[in-house]
């Protein structure tokens, strides 16, 4: 992956500014300063600092190259995405991931529900069934959520991108017409996960920038990056509620981007799971193993729908 820095020049160039000018207010060594010249990433914490001396956005400041060779997933995906194609890997995957996503967070709707209110827009529920109105709406929003992560699939991740993915899951929710909320940014209230302390909300943003900046500095990323970004994300808990199908949207597209089958955490594996991340830092087996079997679930639809394997 490359990095553009362009628009940071011509930014400067509009305010009046040199990069010497930037470099020295912001105290940025010249390692790094040298990264402008050669198109180099340079970690999100001195971007946000940029961006906050120059008042502006991310987007605003620097663009991605970020070249892939999609497998022959992706482009099914893609292709039966483009083409509305019915009852595809797609269409699969769709109500798969959002099922099992939604379900061990506590979703009552079943799969065929899932099922039906993907392929036809509407719910059925019999006279002695409540379906709540939450679980419907978040689970129309994940499937925009899984378009979201196809669409933006070769593009690094980003804070922006994370927070799309809150905004996209948990908009028209209850929970949106709560002030402290916070659709689409970070919280404003401590939580848990677990029962366990995560990252208090003063230090989220400097946590996710960190995060996110050591994660997009690998150079070859493996399946056990992927997972090891997934465990500090869950770690943070960087939103009030949602952290935990944001984390896994994250994975699938971060396994999709790097070439690597995705994982389905369904309720057979929740707990194996949740053990996983809980004693990732003793042991990171427990989650590896738990995730490679979510990633033979998945291998089970590539079989069906004959696409090749790497």
């Amino acid at each position: 992956m490359s990095v553009r820095y362009d628009r940071l020049f011509t930014l400067l160039a509009k305010k009046g500014l040199t990069i010497s000018k930037l470099t020295e207010d912001l105290k940025i060594s010249s390692t790094t300063r040298a990264k402008f010249a050669k198109s180099e990433y340079v970690s999100l914490t001195t971007i946000h600092a940029i961006c906050r001396y120059l008042n502006c956005t991310v987007d605003e400041v620097l663009e991605f190259e970020n070249i892939i060779h999609p497998s022959a997933l992706l482009k099914r995906l893609k292709a039966e995405q483009n083409q509305k194609i019915k009852g595809g890997i797609y269409h699969e995957s769709q109500i798969v991931m959002t099922y099992n996503s939604n379900r061990i967070e506590g979703s009552k709707l079943s799969e065929s529900q899932t099922r039906y209110i993907f392929e036809t827009n509407t719910i059925s529920a019999d006279a002695a069934t409540a379906v709540n109105v939450d679980d419907v709406i978040e689970t129309t929003n994940h499937f925009r959520c899984i378009d979201y992560v196809i669409e933006t699939v070769s593009e690094p991740v980003t804070e922006s991108l994370v927070k799309d993915l809150h905004r996209i899951l948990k908009t028209g929710t209850s929970d949106a017409l709560q002030d402290w909320f916070r659709v689409g940014d970070y919280k404003l209230r401590p939580n848990t996960v677990g029962g366990a302390a995560t990252a208090s909300p003063q230090s989220v943003e400097r946590k996710m920038a960190s995060l996110i900046g050591t994660y997009e500095n690998i150079v070859r990323v493996t399946f056990e990056d992927i997972l090891a970004f997934h465990h500090d994300f869950e770690a943070i808990h960087p939103f009030q509620d949602g952290n935990g199908r944001v984390g896994r949207l994250i994975a699938f597209k971060e396994c999709l981007r790097r070439g690597f089958v995705p994982f389905i955490i369904d309720e057979t594996i929740k707990m194996f799971y949740y053990r996983g991340l809980k004693e990732w830092q003793n042991e990171r087996g427990y989650l590896i193993d738990t995730c490679k079997t979510g990633q033979d679930r998945y291998k089970q639809l590539l079989d069906y729908y004959q696409i090749e394997q790497e």
